[in-house]
């Protein structure tokens, strides 16, 4: 669910929605890592200026933790391509 927010979320903000990428790794039972892979031009997007974006995407999910129990570290990288 969390992913899929994040891959519809960011393929609206960014200028290449084609390469934007999501992934979800479950590290234990109550912690997860979500990386956004995204064209090089557009991490900037996603990061936001002093960071904004990010923080507010993490301020978001911070409200699935006190539904679902689980944390969520998130990153966001380019894509190697």
């Amino acid at each position: 669910m969390i992913d899929q927010f994040f891959y519809e979320f960011a393929k609206l903000l960014v200028d290449n929605p084609e390469s934007v990428r999501v992934e979800k790794t479950d590290v234990d039972e109550t912690f997860s890592e979500i990386t956004i892979y995204a064209n090089k031009g557009d991490t900037g997007k996603l990061i936001g200026k002093d960071g904004k974006m990010i923080n507010s995407l993490k301020t978001i999910i911070s409200g699935c933790k006190a539904k679902d129990g689980i944390s969520y570290r998130v990153s966001v990288k380019a894509n190697d391509e």
